[in-house]
């Protein structure tokens, strides 16, 4: 490995919310946004971070290449098929990382030999070694992964991985890529393949588990206690379909039952809370409230006798402290009157870090809010560093809004004042049987094709009538789904401002992505 953290108790956490995270319908997160996620995953203490996928498009070349220049402590990975031109753009995409990693990957269960790659044991066995032998030219440290190993005969899995082991292949990654395997089968998977192969000390066994049955935390640690010494694993469990195995939720389940385990990893706990708020508000991608460890009622107690138990003791009905994964330990409720100082200091107590250059700006915009709200909290805080428009080439000048409400019609016009670039702004009308509606269709009439809503919600970012609303909006435009956010003190507003989000993630995705053949992986 890379690092020194080679021994037997120590777990190594490979983050995908980069790579495979963003490949969940509707979170596809722009340059910036990535840089942004990527600085935050190496601070909490990540060993690798997957950035991407190289050769899958333009953008995602530039994004590998701009993670790896920014001399994070983190190794950084590309993803790569077997192929000799997918090595050579992960080549060049990380030529400026101090730590990089290559991880190929190619399918091994039947179904996938049968029917996708149409391809014999033998074969598959040849490419992988190849590919590590080419790709052994350029990285010292090479990945391999037997995509769908969670359904791949075990006798042929034992001898795909000798043979990329004696190819020279570092990291041995079984993915149950459907979310097909049960805790007690993957822990029997790993102990066999750990203990079959002949194998030097610094090789180790990767798991990366999806959540089709809502198994892929407990697969993990199946795995680990298997012989599995890293975790491939997301930020609040985003991922394709189901999703992923939730780093936050693998993590502290180690650390919380250290007495099972005796395992370590180098995660810093106390930023997972904030972490999680940023990959939430850049993906769209609301935190369910009942999310284990970092959702809103992780620590909320409602029952009177968990409460009297809390009370007496934490230790009754809490297994950790709020403050071990970075809830704030208290609320401290700014206003008009609060100053810079006081400000810069609650950002740095919610872990929010702003650069000296976006100071300034962030904290007119607090001003103008606390002019608006009697009361701004931690919550509208977090929305006002995090929730930052999205760019591309559109921008709302102003709304209007006419209703007519009567016993028997409901009926509402919206006209929204749009800018495209820097062109002079245009006003473009859309009407609805409510303002929501209203202004989707303005928003349509701008864009030029129809944005089918496929989820729309509202909820408080805060307390009290004044709170801010955040508009989530799941909208498919050309056939890609997105998700994007809205917050302000206006609901309507809000949405206009998801909406427009959306539009600006479609026009920024239109311009990324280069039609390439379809790309699969674990």
């Amino acid at each position: 490995m890379a690092d020194s953290k080679t021994g037997k108790n120590y777990v190594h956490i490979f983050d995908t919310t980069l790579r495979d995270g963003e490949q969940s319908p509707g979170c596809s997160m722009n340059l910036e946004e990535k840089t942004r996620v990527a600085r935050a995953l190496s601070d909490l203490g990540v060993d690798v971070i997957e950035a991407g996928f190289p050769a899958a498009s333009e953008g995602d070349f530039e994004s590998v290449r701009a993670i790896g220049a920014m001399g994070l402590s983190s190794t950084i990975c590309g993803l790569s098929r077997t192929r000799r031109g997918d090595i050579d753009a992960v080549t060049r995409a990380l030529e400026g990382a101090a730590k990089r990693r290559l991880h190929i990957f190619i399918a091994t269960s039947p179904i996938h030999r049968e029917y996708k790659l149409k391809m014999s044991k033998s074969q598959i066995i040849d490419e992988a070694c190849a590919a590590i032998e080419y790709g052994l030219r350029d990285f010292d440290e090479v990945e391999i992964t037997a995509e769908d190993a969670g359904r791949t005969e075990l006798a042929y899995l034992t001898e795909y991985f000798q043979a990329t082991v004696d190819a020279g292949a570092k990291i041995l990654n079984l993915p149950d890529t459907v979310g097909y395997v049960m805790p007690e089968e993957i822990r029997a998977q790993y102990a066999h393949i750990n203990a079959a192969l002949n194998k030097p000390d610094d090789v180790i066994l990767s798991c990366h588990c999806h959540n089709d049955l809502g198994m892929a935390v407990a697969n993990s640690l199946g795995a680990i206690e298997g012989g599995a010494r890293q975790v491939e694993c997301t930020i609040n469990g985003i991922g394709e379909r189901a999703g992923n195995c939730s780093l936050e939720e693998v993590v502290m389940a180690l650390r919380t039952r250290h007495d099972r385990y005796g395992l370590e990893t180098g995660i810093d706990t106390t930023r997972i809370y904030g972490t999680s708020r940023l990959v939430s508000m850049v993906t769209g991608s609301v935190v369910q409230a009942n999310k284990a460890i970092v959702g809103r009622n992780a620590f909320a107690h409602e029952a009177g006798i968990h409460q009297d138990g809390v009370l007496k003791h934490q230790d009754t009905y809490e297994i950790m402290r709020p403050e071990s994964v970075g809830v704030p330990e208290n609320s401290l409720v700014l206003g008009k009157h609060s100053g810079r100082h006081a400000f810069r200091k609650r950002l740095e107590q919610l872990g929010l870090p702003v650069d000296e250059d976006k100071f300034q700006g962030v904290f007119e915009k607090f001003k103008r809010l606390a002019d608006l709200k009697k009361s701004v909290y931690d919550e509208d805080i977090e929305a006002l560093v995090l929730g930052q428009e999205q760019e591309g080439p559109w921008s709302l000048d102003s709304i209007s809004i006419h209703t007519d409400i009567d016993s028997e019609v409901h009926s509402a016009e919206a006209s929204l004042k749009l800018r495209f670039r820097d062109h002079t702004p245009r006003v473009f009308s859309g009407r609805g049987d409510g303002p929501v509606n209203a202004v989707v269709n303005a928003m349509q009439h701008a864009l030029g094709q129809p944005m089918h809503i496929d989820e729309f919600q509202v909820s408080s970012v805060s307390e009290g009538s004044d709170a801010q609303g955040r508009a989530t909006v799941r909208a498919r435009v050309g056939g890609e789904a997105y998700r994007a956010t809205g917050v302000s003190t206006d609901i309507v507003d809000a949405a206009a401002h998801a909406l427009l989000n959306v539009v600006n993630r479609y026009h920024q995705r239109s311009a990324q992505v280069e039609a390439n053949e379809p790309l699969e992986a674990a």
